[in-house]
């Protein structure tokens, strides 16, 4: 790909950000009608961010039309990672417990789902038992049980089976990795891990090794579902999950569309988190950003399941015409570049660095959609959400203050440290189904063509990045020494964000998210001091400290914390932004004006 044409992209998306940056400048000095342009009565600007828009008129029934660029990592508990899929996932999958469902804040505190309460825990933090709701079925009618609930969590033991998920529970209840996962379990059973028993089929008790104060969040991640023995077709279990809640898979073709029906043997009176508004769920997956943003704009689909904001020139048109369908959450997550260290010369922290100065700051921003629709200018690797995060007060490398637009002579300095004066090429990888991240990619490009530093860019297929960027030894081949992603919490701690992406026991040969391939004595000791502070002040400290090591390396580029624009459906109710799934709408409670 050549640098014109690919400059000459980058000058429409900075246009585009700029148009958006001046709308919503005018949107948030109260300039404009909020309600301008919108059919069917949209309740206004930001009326379902961190609050309830429309909540009493929701009707049974119906088809809620989903539309989306990006198919999940996969729609296996065990395997998706993809904050969108496990937002979607509780239609058809339940935990122990899961987040409230309500607006902001609230949304990330826990409540029981399958569980009849909270965990009963040991003065020692060590053991967690509960008891299992009356009248919790699977599909077929057939009880939920406890064994139910060991087997979908010792899946992802069978990582040469079922890699891509978060493996939280399996460091954490097996951390010498002892047991060998159900698929070679020599138990008749298949449940043979230890730090799980179950009584009889109403009760699940969890003995941890060591204590650890998140162990409860984590069993509200979606890769606590439980999946059941007879309805396990391992690699194939994504294609049609077994469901736990209201909903099941009718039909699903990948990267095409999936639909849901109602689940006719889930009970109302078991789920108390769950309303099953629609009768149906469908999700038609795009190949371009824009034509999506049309449709939905053109009321033929209700929202976005990727939930990871309007394109630029989707943006444009809905602020300009219908900007009463709108919402700008905050969100959980940084949008970042990474740098390989299997990738020369990006092993050397002054070649990292010379990238970190050399880039324009505020151009990525721009690029991201400018300070509202894309973010404030990501300072660090740790979101304002998460304890221990101090947002733009700590620039080490002051990419917001003295070097928000580049630094060019600092930039040289690094490159004549790490031994390659005159620079040298590299390539950066990023998604092709993700016009922001292209038009970041397109901005960091030019900028470092100012020092000296040239840059390829290869557009990869989405929708594979647990096998594209996910496999170190395809990054190595690659040459991908830049990598452009994004990252939100699992779960609202440092362990809950950074540690799949700095701990070096993360690093994995498929659905790796250590990108970097971090391997710092110090982090590692960091974080095992972290799960087992049990105070909260305690874990702040840590959590600040942990950060400060991984800007120290020089691992990453943020852009920006950041903010999204997303597209919220005229005939949407009971619509709101929840802090469990970083700001994106709460899927599981939506419902429609019209059941039409």
């Amino acid at each position: 790909m050549t640098t014109q044409r690919t400059s000459g992209r980058r000058k429409q998306a900075m246009a585009a950000a700029a148009v958006v940056a001046a709308l919503l400048t005018t949107a948030a000095c109260g300039g404009g009608n909020d309600n301008e342009g919108s059919k069917g009565g949209a309740p206004g600007f930001d009326a379902a961010n961190n609050k309830v828009a429309q909540a009493s008129l929701a009707k049974k029934g119906g088809t809620l039309k989903f539309a989306g660029v990006q198919d999940a990592d996969s729609w296996d508990t065990t395997r998706g990672y993809y904050g969108f899929m496990w937002n979607f996932s509780r239609y058809y999958s339940r935990q122990l417990v899961t987040g409230k469902a309500e607006p902001g804040k609230a949304g990330a505190e826990l409540t029981p789902d399958l569980a009849t309460g909270l965990a009963k825990i040991s003065d020692d933090g060590k053991t967690y038992t509960y008891t299992l709701r009356d009248g919790v079925t699977w599909e077929d009618g057939k009880p939920i049980t406890s064994k139910d609930i060991k087997y979908g969590i010792e899946r992802q033991w069978a990582q040469d089976v079922l890699s891509g998920g978060p493996v939280y529970l399996k460091d954490v209840l097996d951390p010498k990795g002892e047991y060998p996962g159900p698929y070679k379990d020599k138990a008749a059973d298949k449940l043979g891990l230890k730090a799980i028993e179950t009584p009889d089929d109403k009760t699940i008790v969890f003995k941890l090794p060591q204590a650890n104060s998140d162990f409860e969040e984590m069993l509200a991640l979606t890769s606590a579902s439980p999946v059941r023995q007879d309805k396990d077709t391992k690699s194939k279990y994504g294609l049609h999950p077994f469901s736990s809640g209201p909903y099941k898979f009718q039909s699903y073709n990948p990267g095409k569309d999936l639909t849901l029906v109602r689940n006719t043997e889930w009970k109302q009176a078991s789920d108390p988190i769950r309303k099953a508004y629609p009768d149906k769920i469908t999700v038609k997956f795009f190949t371009n950003a824009n034509d999506m943003d049309a449709r939905l704009i053109a009321g033929d689909y209700d929202l976005d399941i990727n939930q990871t904001g309007m394109s630029p020139q989707g943006r444009t048109t809905a602020l300009k015409q219908h900007k009463a369908n709108l919402d700008n959450p905050v969100s959980g997550y940084i949008r970042y570049a990474v740098f390989p260290q299997s990738v020369k010369p990006f092993d050397n922290i002054h070649c990292r660095k010379a990238v970190i100065y050399g880039a324009d700051h505020v151009s990525l921003q721009n690029a991201r959609g400018g300070p509202v629709a894309g973010g404030d200018i990501g300072t660090n690797m740790l979101p304002p959400s998460v304890p221990g995060a101090e947002g733009q007060k700590y620039d080490p490398y002051e990419l917001a203050g003295a070097n928000k637009k580049g630094n060019v002579a600092k930039a040289k300095e690094e490159l004549k440290a790490c031994g390659q004066p005159n620079g040298f090429k590299t390539t950066i990888a990023v998604r092709n189904n993700k016009p922001a991240e292209v038009a970041t990619a397109e901005s960091l490009q030019a900028s470092l063509k100012q020092v000296g530093i040239t840059v390829d860019i290869d557009q990869y297929d989405g929708s594979q990045s647990s096998g594209i960027i996910g496999s170190p030894s395809n990054v190595k081949k690659k040459g991908y020494g830049i990598i452009i992603m994004g990252w939100g919490p699992d779960f609202p701690s440092v362990q809950g964000y950074g540690l799949p992406l700095w701990s070096s026991k993360y690093i994995l040969e498929s659905g790796n998210n250590n990108y970097a391939l971090i391997k710092d004595k110090t982090i590692d000791g960091l974080f095992n001091q972290y799960v087992t502070t049990l105070d909260d002040a305690g874990k702040v400290k840590i959590a600040t400290e942990i950060n400060h090591k991984v800007m120290e390396g020089g691992y990453y580029l943020p852009f920006v914390f950041e903010k999204f624009i997303n597209w919220r459906g005229n005939n949407l109710a009971n619509v709101y932004t929840t802090d469990a799934y970083s700001g994106m709408y709460d899927f599981v409670n939506l419902g429609l004006k019209s059941a039409k």
